[in-house]
This record gives structure tokens, C-alpha cells and sequence, in this order.
């Protein structure tokens, strides 16, 4: 299996972020990187460098509004008298209507979920180096490769399509899935994260050509609390195309291989050509965000049963934080998933 990733998606470093109203170190770090990047390697894959794709296959999910304030909000907001060092809103709007604020402060709030999202001055590039990887895998995977594996950092899975939240800022796994629907008439996202992945689902809410599958921490009491709940099921032409499967806090591997052959039954049902997996590694009893209790071994498990459904598959990095184990978790999922394909 081939692996995507550039260089450029390392400048992004931000240094921090506000956890239950207290300023705590970004676990969003550079070094998940090195340490995907080993995991990657120890399964066997070779890393390949993307090409740029332009703003194409971005725009193809994102408002062209707000692509405009990921470009330009760093260079704007440092006009700003006393300003921050990174851009993190302090406004958020209770509504958005068809209003549109023309300062860089009032729509860093509107374009800002939360405060998990700093913009720093290589923010834009490494989101699109990011974004681009996820494009190149999908391509790899139309071109007639069983799969693919994006290395995408930053992650992607929280962004809408004009709302930037929970260290996301472009969403690949959208991006993916765009792209294979050139090929494909039906692709389905299943999405594996700690962390519902709420971005996705918004974008595709209303569509009845993406199923959006997540298996997530209930946020009844965990982010990102006011989506990923089981009556979720889509809107309009896209009712009955997207289905959440909350998890009670701590499930360990049966549970959440429970839950998984039940997300098998909705995608089987759908048929779909193509799958995107938004991969996140924070499901790990040990990693720093401590909502579930997957092991190393169970995410072995995940990877063979993900494969047995068949499809040629874009395999997304998303969630997954600086714990021992992160590069171990990564092969362990690669090399079931290869094992299973193999």
C-alpha cells in the first residue's frame, strides 16, 4: 500500500488551546508525524510525496468564503493592535443568518467553531499539503490501487464546509470522498476517531450520495457534545444517510467490534463503489484524550474487519495524540487491514 504525505504539513505547530476554560499545551503537535510516519513504515508501506492539486478538490466541499478567510485570516489578524500571536476567536455568533461581518475578529468567530483551532502563519499551506495527500490517495485508489493511506496532519474530520473547530481546518476525509465520486456513484465514509466527526456529517447531511458512518464517544458528555447523537439521521434527500453509533465512555475492543459490524450492515445496505476510513487512533486506551479503551491488538482487529468489507478503500489519518503507542497502533491497523486485503 502506498502512503501520501508532504513535508509542508509539519510548519503547522500550535501551542496551544483552552480545555475546560484552562490554556493547555496543543496536544496537536508536529511530532505525531514521526511518530505516523514509523508506524507506516513498520507496516510496510512507502511513503510518497503528493503534488499539488490547487484549490479544486477543496472548494469542491468548502465555501470559497471561507477558503478566503483560511488564506488571508493570519496576515489580517496581526494588523490587529495587541492581537494575539495565533488567531483564536473570542466571539461566536448564536446564529448565522445571512449577515456576514467584514472584520478579521468577527469572522474569525463566525468561521471558528472553538478555540481548539489556532491560526498560525503556516497554517493554510499545511492544511492544504494535508488536504492535497488526501487527494492523492484517492486518485491512487481510481487509478485502480485496492488502497491508499493519506497521512493527513493537520486532521480534517471537524471542519464544515465554512467552519474551521477541533484542530481541523480542511476536512480530507470529505476531500477523499469528493474526489472518488468522480468514479464512484455511491462512496461511504466510516469513521473511526475518539471524536465524532461532526464536520463530515454536517457537510454531507443532506446528500444521499455519501453515507457518513461514525463510531464515537457518546458526546452526550464529551466533544464535541451537539452532534454525533444517535437521532442524527440526515435531512432533506440525505434522511436516512448518515448513522451515528455512540459509545459508552471506556468501551474496550468487543464493544466497539460490536458496533462495527452493526456500521457493516448500513454500508453493505448502501453498496457503495468506494470507502473513505477516517482513521483516528485516539479510541486507544492510553492515548492522552482517554475517552475509549481500544487496544494495539483491537485496532489489528479493526484494520481485517474494515478489509473484509471489500472496497477499494482511502485510508484518512485523523485523530490519534503523542502517546508510546501511536506508531504501534498505526501498523497494528495497516498491517490487519494489508493482512486481510492480502
Amino acid at each position: 500500500m502506498k502512503a501520501f504525505y508532504a513535508e509542508e504539513q509539519k510548519r503547522h505547530d500550535p501551542k496551544a488551546f483552552l480545555s475546560s476554560g484552562a490554556p493547555q499545551p496543543n496536544p496537536e503537535k508536529p511530532e505525531r508525524v514521526e511518530r505516523l510516519l514509523a508506524g507506516a513504515r513498520s507496516a510496510g508501506l512507502t511513503i510518497e510525496r503528493p503534488k499539488e492539486h490547487g484549490l479544486g478538490p477543496v472548494a469542491a466541499v468548502h465555501t470559497p468564503e471561507y477558503l478566503d478567510f483560511l488564506e488571508h485570516i493570519f496576515a489580517r489578524w496581526q494588523r490587529i493592535e495587541g492581537a494575539s500571536a495565533e488567531v483564536i476567536p473570542n466571539i461566536h455568533p448564536i446564529a448565522r443568518n445571512g449577515s456576514y461581518p467584514a472584520s478579521a475578529v468577527g469572522q474569525a468567530g463566525y468561521h471558528m467553531a472553538d478555540t481548539a483551532c489556532p491560526i498560525s502563519a503556516e497554517t493554510w499551506n499545511s492544511a492544504l499539503w494535508s488536504a492535497w495527500s488526501a487527494v492523492e490517495a484517492a486518485e491512487a485508489v481510481m487509478a485502480g490501487a485496492p488502497s491508499a493511506y493519506a497521512l493527513c496532519r493537520p486532521p480534517g474530520h471537524h471542519a464544515f464546509a465554512d467552519v474551521a473547530g477541533g484542530f481541523c481546518f480542511i476536512n480530507n476525509s470529505a476531500v477523499a470522498a469528493q474526489v472518488l465520486r468522480r468514479n464512484a456513484a455511491r462512496v461511504a465514509i466510516l469513521d473511526v476517531d475518539l471524536h465524532h466527526g461532526n464536520g463530515t456529517q454536517g457537510i454531507f447531511y443532506a446528500r444521499p450520495d455519501v453515507l457518513t458512518v461514525s463510531l464515537h464517544a457518546d458526546p452526550v458528555r464529551f466533544y464535541p457534545f451537539f452532534w454525533g447523537h444517535a437521532d442524527e439521521r440526515g435531512k432533506g434527500a440525505g434522511l436516512g444517510y448518515n448513522f451515528n453509533l455512540p459509545l459508552p465512555r471506556k468501551s474496550g475492543d468487543a464493544a466497539f467490534l460490536e458496533a462495527l459490524a452493526t456500521a457493516f450492515r448500513r454500508i453493505r445496505a448502501f453498496a457503495p463503489e468506494a470507502l473513505v476510513v477516517a482513521l483516528g487512533l485516539d479510541a486507544f486506551e492510553g492515548d492522552p484524550f482517554g475517552g475509549l479503551s481500544v487496544t494495539t491488538p483491537g485496532f489489528a482487529r479493526i484494520g481485517e474487519a474494515i478489509a473484509g468489507l471489500g472496497l477499494p478503500t482511502v485510508i484518512v489519518q485523523e485523530g490519534g495524540y503523542l502517546c508510546d503507542a501511536l506508531g504501534d497502533n498505526l501498523t497494528a491497523f495497516l498491517t490487519g487491514f494489508g493482512g486481510k486485503r492480502g
